[in-house]
């Protein structure tokens, strides 16, 4: 009953000064939503990340040219050169356990189709990257064996290529310019959306990796080699074998080191989680400093609402209220405070994390768990907070409290 009454007169005394309890709330409402949208933000990076890596196979392998990176940035002169055709096809042809493998060279050209024109990312691949990468064409067809062996000019396009050169035509059977080369489009891709990162994953264009080479970029070399292994279980094994294979024709004996680096989806989806794990974390940290000020906050107009009632305060105890009566008394208070922030900082932080997904280029993902932390953190703080004017409340002496004026 006491609790009851308590909970009451805390509830009409922050009703009589709605202004200032929304004020002093301000803070905690602050903290909350912003704990939540940036934590929402940072797991919505990081599922969209993984999505993408997944999208790839989890049993897949891509070969890197150049030294990997241990203690610091380096690597071999010329190591963006290392890795040929002829690897790939010998890596297809040696190793066991292996579903496809694609070569790949990628370059940024100015793409045009009459008075359109757009600068987008042009791939040279083989027909196996289909599958590796799960591509779907969603009109048309895709880059063949018979492409690669003439080096036909023909390309397959993405859905963002498509619309800014072509509009909502159809452009199957068109023909664009790429550097200002001729190419037919022979295939169009089902649409795939952003990465994590808002990167356009549409915004792609795939031709014969020999056209590529020879006909638009005069190299001899390819900047990856991407391995779809048959089973998750054998990707240790074909790791290693593809190694020995590579320093066998690289020419690389004794303690020399590699000139290639082999890194598998599984390995860079487990990174990729701890940094965006740790970016997450980071976030939230800086967000909730805002429920401490907004805890000081709280402290602030309590101890004002002391001031202000130090007579009330005389008249309870000089009709028997206790220590603990005042305490919990304004304790309740400051809890209250904590509660109704806490749940508009929810509702503001679902909102902004809804916004942010909505208008942005980056994917949010709300979960539970950072509304249910920062929700009994922002009641925590009201409670914590509350403590030193409750104490002070209580200690007041009733005769000198009924002479405040």
């Amino acid at each position: 009953m006491l609790f009851k009454e308590c909970f009451s007169m805390a509830i009409t005394a922050l009703w009589a000064n709605k202004l200032r309890s929304l004020l002093t709330m301000l803070g905690v409402i602050i903290g909350v939503g912003a704990v939540i949208a940036l934590v929402s933000v940072g797991m919505g990076v990081r599922s969209g990340i993984t999505e993408n890596f997944e999208s790839l196979g989890a049993n897949t392998l891509i070969v890197m040219p150049g030294a990997a990176n241990r203690g610091g940035p380096r690597g071999a002169k010329g190591s963006n050169r290392t890795l040929k055709y002829d690897d790939a096809k010998a890596i297809e042809q040696k190793i066991k356990n292996i579903d496809y493998v694609s070569p790949t060279v990628t370059h940024a050209f100015q793409v045009v189709n009459g008075h359109q024109n757009w600068n987008t990312s042009v791939t040279g691949v083989t027909p196996e990257l289909l599958s590796i990468r799960s591509l779907t064409v969603e009109n048309g067809s895709f880059i063949t064996q018979d492409d690669m062996k003439k080096r036909t000019r023909v390309a397959v396009i993405g859905a963002t290529v498509a619309e800014n050169l072509f509009g909502a035509d159809n452009p199957v059977g068109h023909n664009i310019r790429i550097n200002n080369q001729p190419f037919r489009v022979i295939g169009l891709l089902a649409s795939k959306g952003s990465s994590g990162f808002g990167q356009d994953q549409d915004d792609m264009i795939y031709i014969p990796i020999t056209t590529a080479q020879e006909r638009m970029m005069g190299i001899d070399f390819v900047h990856s080699i991407n391995i779809q292994v048959s089973s998750t279980d054998k990707i240790d094994q074909v790791e290693d074998e593809v190694t020995t294979l590579l320093r066998q024709r690289h020419r690389l004996t004794g303690t020399k080191e590699d000139d290639f680096n082999i890194q598998s989806t599984a390995s860079i989806i487990e990174s990729v989680n701890q940094s965006t794990s740790m970016l997450t974390l980071l976030l939230g940290a800086i967000a909730s400093i805002s429920l401490l000020v907004g805890g000081i906050g709280i402290m602030n107009i309590m101890m004002v609402s002391v001031t202000e009632r130090t007579r009330e305060i005389g008249i309870r105890k000089a009709l028997g209220a206790t220590f603990q009566n005042i305490m919990m008394q304004f304790m309740i208070e400051s809890m209250v405070i904590g509660i109704a922030g806490g749940l508009i900082g929810i509702a503001f932080g679902i909102a902004a994390s809804f916004a942010i997904g909505s208008f942005g280029t980056v994917k949010t993902t709300i979960t539970m768990l950072p509304i249910i932390i920062s929700f009994l953190f922002a009641v925590g703080i009201g409670l914590f907070f509350g403590i030193y004017p409750a104490r002070k409340a209580a200690k007041l002496d009733p005769i000198e409290a009924l002479r405040y004026e």
